[in-house]
């Protein structure tokens, strides 16, 4: 591998090449997505070079799997199975990254960001771009993970950037040159223009995605590259703009584009590049063949699914593991979480408080998977039984009394296992609210309190059916109950736990 950290664009001069794409799906597959999904690279010889396509992570280093790992897509341990089967064929892989690998800031974004780039190198990735929310991570904590860990450099040993670098100091270079397969592979990365409007920290320098690049174009014509691939962390429209400012590239990988990557590359008019997409939260991987059996190279792309065909990888089961031990030895406060007041002002109770009146619905609520939430991520049975109740992003929907969107704790909800047993499952003030005044009042622990402010509190803890989908919402989104939207499926959920009796 080539490194050239003074360099900071992207684009490398090869000779010109027709590249006839022979997809790997045709016409009528490309009409039925699952099925075509589900036929990997029929037809498929053996390519010079097979291309990972990786991208926008995005926090998801693992699916969720509260709602079954079947039905749910991505993660690192399934990346790197699909990874090993590719080398088992015999495959020359190069593993690429979009980047964007976190999408929070703060102590636990940056342990899961150092876990995750220890996920990369330990599956050989040989580049990966930047994204504007890993770079809302501090300097400090983007060194440590960027650093070549054999301390043999201050350049980072896989991240590119073609236009920004951290203190100006050369740390991440702007383009890497892979020589594998009998060819010598180019690839860049970017940071596209309102991206880079995205990154505010003084500590990262920037210059314009276009004046970058041109200004690599005067010294990179020396590599004479056999395929260039640029990584651009841009829109579709910026992506395309690049293609046609520099027509070297044969390869556009963006992460523009919304949901799921298309089935086809698409044709850039006017070039010979051809661009796919990243899709989002890890939950697709692409896979290029460079095929160059003939009187001209031939490329094929297949989009493939990461789901439960692929098994977890030991390897990464175990950095799953030691991210998980991270979160615990740091708790709660060394990640920077205090309890905040709950909008309302009122205060947790517990569910058992609410059964003491409430008992026909107490009952019901034991019956469901909401009491076992705790459960469900303290001592789980999918994915070598790794606990997660130290992992903020778990037991906010897996206990009573936190914000399930904003990963933070109220006054009086959830602490700990052991602290807080009364707020273990996910309990009955998770879609009530806070219960403290309604049980003071209904216990006659109030003094001379009127009857109308008793009802009054009675009303603040109703919520009406009409309003409860968008409060299971809060739990059940896109990213962790895939199913929860479609038409019809709130009436089923609800029949699991519903609750009308007025005791």
């Amino acid at each position: 591998m080539i490194r050239k950290s003074s360099v900071v664009a992207v684009i490398f001069v090869v000779p010109v090449m027709l590249l006839c794409w022979q997809l790997a799906l045709s016409e009528e597959t490309t009409k039925k997505a699952v099925s075509s999904d589900a036929k990997l690279f029929q037809g498929w010889g053996k390519p010079d070079v097979a291309l990972l396509i990786t991208g926008r992570q995005h926090g998801y280093i693992e699916p969720c799997g509260c709602t079954g790992l079947a039905n749910q897509r991505g993660g690192l341990a399934r990346r790197y199975t699909l990874l090993k089967q590719l080398r088992a064929k015999g495959w020359d892989v190069v593993s690429l990254d979009a980047g964007n690998q976190v999408r929070r800031f703060g102590a636990q974004a940056a342990a899961k960001f150092q876990s995750t780039v220890d996920g990369l190198r330990e599956m050989d990735y040989r580049a990966v771009g930047l994204g504007p929310d890993d770079l809302r991570l501090s300097a400090g904590e983007l060194y440590a993970a960027l650093a070549d860990p054999e301390g043999q450099s201050t350049e980072s040993d896989i991240f590119i950037c073609a236009n920004v670098d951290l203190f100006g100091a050369g740390i991440i270079g702007g383009f890497r040159v892979i020589e594998t397969g009998g060819m010598k592979i180019g690839v860049a990365a970017v940071l596209g223009t309102n991206e880079l409007k995205r990154v505010t920290q003084s500590e990262v320098t920037k210059r314009a995605p276009m004046e970058a690049l041109k200004a690599t174009m005067a010294e990179i014509k020396k590599f004479d590259c056999d395929f260039q691939v640029l990584l651009s962390h841009a829109s579709l429209d910026e992506s395309r703009l690049f293609a046609k400012a520099f027509p070297q590239l044969d390869l556009v990988v963006t992460t523009g584009g919304a949901g799921e990557p298309t089935f086809r590359p698409e044709e850039i008019a006017g070039t010979k590049a051809v661009m796919i997409q990243a899709g989002t939260k890890g939950m697709y991987a692409g896979v290029v063949g460079i095929f160059r059996d003939g009187t001209e190279d031939k490329l094929r792309y297949q989009r493939v699914p990461l789901d439960a065909r692929f098994e977890d990888s030991r390897e990464m089961l175990d950095l799953l593991a030691a991210y998980q031990d991270k979160l615990k030895e740091q708790g709660l406060q060394g990640l920077g979480l205090t309890p905040v007041r709950h909008p309302s002002g009122r205060k947790y109770v517990g569910s058992e408080a609410c059964g003491d009146c409430h008992t026909q619905a107490y009952e019901k609520w034991l019956t469901t998977p909401h009491h076992h939430a705790t459960v469900a991520i303290s001592d789980p049975n999918e994915r070598s039984e790794i606990p997660r109740h130290f992992d903020p992003e778990c037991i906010s929907c897996h206990v009573t009394g936190w914000n399930p969107q904003q990963f933070i704790p109220y006054d009086s909800g959830y602490l700990g296992l052991e602290q807080s047993v009364v707020m273990h499952g996910n309990g009955c003030e998770n879609c009530h609210g806070p219960g403290s005044a309604h049980v003071a009042a209904e216990n006659g622990e109030l003094d001379d309190l009127a009857d109308e402010l008793i009802e009054t509190y009675r009303e603040q803890m109703r919520l009406p059916l009409s309003d409860a989908r968008a409060k299971c919402l809060e739990c059940h989104d896109l990213d962790n109950d895939p199913h929860f939207h479609e038409e019809g499926m709130f009436d089923k959920y609800w029949e699991q736990v519903a609750h009308p009796w007025s005791d």
